[in-house]
């Protein structure tokens, strides 16, 4: 292996030598690329300039008569300010800097290509780029001999905002990179146009998911009849019997820890840190609040833990009036809180070792007990200090991972273990004998009982003293007697997983959380069914159904879902071999395609989730499958730089490929259709927008102001004129994920990296639109899709593997057309901005 290695190691030192110098071009290509960008501000910081010149040349001879009819001696005045020598030095101050900005980055480029000169091919090629930097004063007379004549405002607010108004088109910056947007005809001023938020707002309607592939503890039943879990930022109380949520969602990041309060009522949830959008640390806390109010009673330690909380425990013995806390810093901090004033009782660093479980000890709330890796820690609280006692394995085989622990009615502890064993724990005498005098008493093993195969991660008491365990690799469930011996057991389907957690409903029904995201409910003797299920790895793939209230999902967990929206609840779910990253329905709703990760792509039918067409383009992942409005065609877009087109026959079932869209300079991230099913119009990795003719034989459109009017079947693309407004300033161009126009063509939908959904009002073509702000997800906000009523709103997390369903409520008649029609209408009084 070492030989291998070493192998290995020596070509990859020979190939990042091989590797240098396309490196070293590339890193010259991007500063070329960016000094280029430079240029092009400078040239739009100018033009505007001129424009404010031209402007400044029409209004003075106006001015210049309505002075003089108001007083003759004002024109002389006037004239005086107009031509005093500090004037025009400032213009020409003000004119040469911008000028010589322009002279100074064409040179750089100049020097940049001169060093890529390292093969013919790329000389020429750069050299070329660099001429045209250097030319563009020489091709533009007009803007070098009034570049002297610059007034001091020469640099445009509209440029330092990210947007530039030309008249009949838009310039949009991301990155320094300027993206042209046309004006559509029926908007008359531009300037003039007023964004407001959307009428219709959004309330979180149900939650799709149980995280428990990497959480414990996390499951438990409340007197209400409700199971209380969480994914992403949500806690969800579901109603077993009635299928009803509530929603407690005053955490701002991923909830990861879950108790509840002697009472049966108050419950307690822990939070990880996690970043603002300017990548600063969140403080986590432990909220303390009502389960049937949903009101926050008290909030703990904000500012105390770092990186956030991992363990939570009430205290029994004296009715809950202490939490006990574990945070995840390195330290593994263990703290004590008084419930009811939220003050810090006691606090001590318990390992550095991973901390899964603790817990007050019923009967004595001073003892406290945690476990982890290769430990299990006795505590002893005696005024606000701690004092540890391990636990001592003795002739046992000391486990890697101590998974969970509980109280027998005894008083023992017992405890599972990564071997698949459970551990009696008592108290014995001190050994004085071997320790010494004033040896104190330890806690040993006192008996060991085989219980799984592979690990046991949970452990349940129940009443009367019976005790259930729950397996890992054996997928078990075990209800064993008080003396441990082993009752009844039952195992539960592979495609669920392992057992994570158990839940008591009443003795003999029971609440089952697997590795898999999914809960199940039932009994021994019936057996277990899913009431919970969801996805288990990052999800990219959403599309609703054309009719029907269904929903399909896809994601890296290589499963294909369809949800209903309406019962909430999965209706069924296919296995691939490869991860699924897109999707969309045929329009007439029998076949949703679905794009994978290898440039494959597959064709499912609803009714018997049979495969009935599939084909494969290029190597890379696809990243969109978009239907005509017909049904007619189907476009896929692909991370090769390339979009497929296929006509569709057999009502979606038969497939051949029509052409191909060649032009692009990045990967594919979105497109659309126009209504009439003739062009798309696309995006891409690196901010292109551009337009095909699809009838004409998939050509590209070379001037894309003829599309400026085109009306668009579907709007999902991130850029365009349309949706300008959702953007923030200074976005990298990766901020915003995915985008969805409603049905009614009256708001948009936002999905972007901060776990936030956004909706604002469509169209929304100015800058810093306002919208409404939704919080739920835990992790970037991959999709977001309107059912086909738009009466719901669906949106999907990346890595907290959560869905969340929106309610859509407010709003009023009318679509987005009408809305730009009164407003190009009501300010057609106002002068009409120069256009180009």
């Amino acid at each position: 292996m070492a030989s291998a290695q070493l192998s290995q190691h020596q070509n990859d030192v020979s190939a990042d030598s091989s590797a240098e110098f396309p490196d070293r071009t590339s890193m010259m290509e991007v500063r070329l690329q960016a000094q280029e960008d430079e240029i092009t501000l400078l040239k739009s910081s100018l033009a505007d300039a001129l424009r404010r010149i031209r402007l400044h040349d029409q209004l003075l001879p106006l001015l210049k008569q309505q002075l003089i009819a108001v007083n003759p001696g004002a024109a002389r005045v006037l004239n005086q300010v107009c031509c005093s020598d500090g004037c025009t030095s400032s213009r020409r101050l003000s004119s040469s800097s911008a000028f010589d900005g322009i002279r100074q980055t064409t040179t750089r480029v100049r020097r940049n290509s001169e060093k890529l000169g390292n093969t013919e091919r790329q000389r020429k090629r750069l050299d070329k780029k660099a001429a045209s930097s250097t030319n563009l004063l020489t091709r533009s007379p007009s803007l070098e001999n009034r570049a002297k004549e610059l007034i001091a405002s020469a640099g445009s607010p509209g440029s330092r905002r990210g947007t530039y108004s030309q008249g009949q088109s838009i310039k949009m910056f991301i990155r320094g990179r300027p993206i042209t947007m046309y004006i559509p005809s029926n908007i008359q001023n531009y300037e003039d146009l007023k964004m407001e938020p959307p009428s219709e707002k959004l309330e979180l309607d149900w939650v799709y998911g149980y995280r428990g592939r990497d959480c414990r503890a996390n499951l438990y039943f409340l007197p209400t009849g409700e199971a209380v879990y969480f994914i992403a930022c949500v806690i969800v109380l579901y109603h077993i019997n009635n299928r009803t949520q509530r929603h407690y969602r005053k955490h701002t990041d991923c909830v990861r820890c879950l108790t509840v309060h002697p009472d049966r009522v108050r419950v307690a949830s822990g939070q990880t840190a996690g970043v603002d959008k300017d990548g600063k640390p969140l403080q986590p806390c432990v909220h303390i609040w009502d389960s049937t109010t949903l009101v926050t009673l008290q909030q703990i330690g904000l500012g105390t833990f770092q990186r956030g909380v991992g363990s939570v425990a009430f205290s029994f013995a004296d009715s809950g009036a202490f939490l006990c806390v574990i945070d995840d810093s390195n330290e593994h901090m263990l703290s004590v809180w008084d419930c009811n004033k939220g003050t810090k009782h006691a606090e001590v660093k318990s390992t550095n070792e991973a901390v899964f479980a603790v817990e007050f000890n019923p009967s004595d709330s001073t003892n406290i007990i945690t476990c982890g890796k290769s430990h299990v820690y006795f505590w002893t609280l005696s005024a606000g200090q701690f004092t540890k006692k391990q636990g001592i394995f003795g002739k046992y085989k000391k486990p890697k991972f101590i998974q969970c622990f509980v109280f027998s009615l005894t008083g023992d502890v017992l405890t599972g273990d990564s071997e698949g064993n459970i551990l009696t724990w008592g108290k014995s005498a001190a050994d004085i004998k071997t320790l010494g005098k004033g040896a104190k008493e330890t806690f040993q093993i006192m008996r060991q009982t085989r219980a799984h195969e592979g690990s046991v991660f949970t452990l349940c008491t129940l009443q009367g003293g019976a005790l259930l365990s729950g397996g890992g690799k054996d997928r078990k469930i075990i209800r064993w007697s008080a003396d441990l011996a082993p009752e009844r057991e039952r195992e539960i389907p592979e495609k669920f997983g392992a057992v994570r957690t158990i839940a008591d409903v009443d003795g003999e029904e029971i609440l089952v959380g697997t590795t898999r995201n999914a809960i199940l409910r039932g009994t021994f003797s019936d057996g277990f069914v899913a009431i919970v299920q969801g996805h288990v790895d990052e999800m990219w793939g959403l599309a609703t159904h054309p009719s029907q209230n269904i929903f399909i999902t896809c994601g890296h967990d290589k499963q294909v879902c369809l949800w209903n929206t309406e019962e909430h609840k999965l209706e069924w779910c296919i296995n691939l071999e490869e991860y699924g990253l897109c999707a969309g329905f045929c329009p007439n709703g029998s076949v949703v395609s679905v794009g994978l990760s290898t440039g494959r792509w597959l064709v499912v039918d609803l009714q018997t989730r049979e495969v009935v067409s599939e084909s494969t383009d290029g190597n890379e992942q696809l990243s969109v499958m978009r239907y005509s409005p017909d049904g007619s065609f189907l476009a896929v877009g692909s991370h090769d730089n390339f979009i497929y087109i296929y006509s569709v026959t057999e009502n979606g079932r038969r497939y051949n490929r029509f052409g191909k869209c060649n032009g692009h300079s990045s990967f594919i991230t979105h497109l659309d259709w126009s209504k009439d099913g003739k062009y798309i119009m696309s995006n891409s990795g690196d901010y292109e927008i551009l337009y095909w003719d699809i009838a004409a034989g998939c050509k590209l459109l070379r001037n894309r102001f003829e599309s400026k009017d085109r009306e668009w079947a579907s709007y999902t693309c991130v850029l365009g004129f349309h949706v300008m407004g959702v953007w923030l300033e200074g976005s990298d161009g990766t901020d915003i994920n995915a985008l969805c126009r409603s049905h009614s063509e009256r708001m948009v939908a936002v999905a972007d990296d901060f776990c936030k959904v956004h909706l604002f009002q469509y169209p929304c073509p100015k800058p810093k639109a306002p919208s409404h702000k939704y919080d739920g997800h835990g992790s970037h906000v991959t999709n977001v899709c309107f059912t086909h009523s738009d009466s719901h709103l669906l949106s999907m997390g990346g890595k907290d593997t959560c869905i969340l369903q929106w309610k859509v409520v407010g709003g009023s008649a009318g679509d987005s057309r009408d809305r730009l029609a009164s407003v190009s209408s009501s300010s057609t009084s106002s002068p009409e901005p120069v256009t180009t």
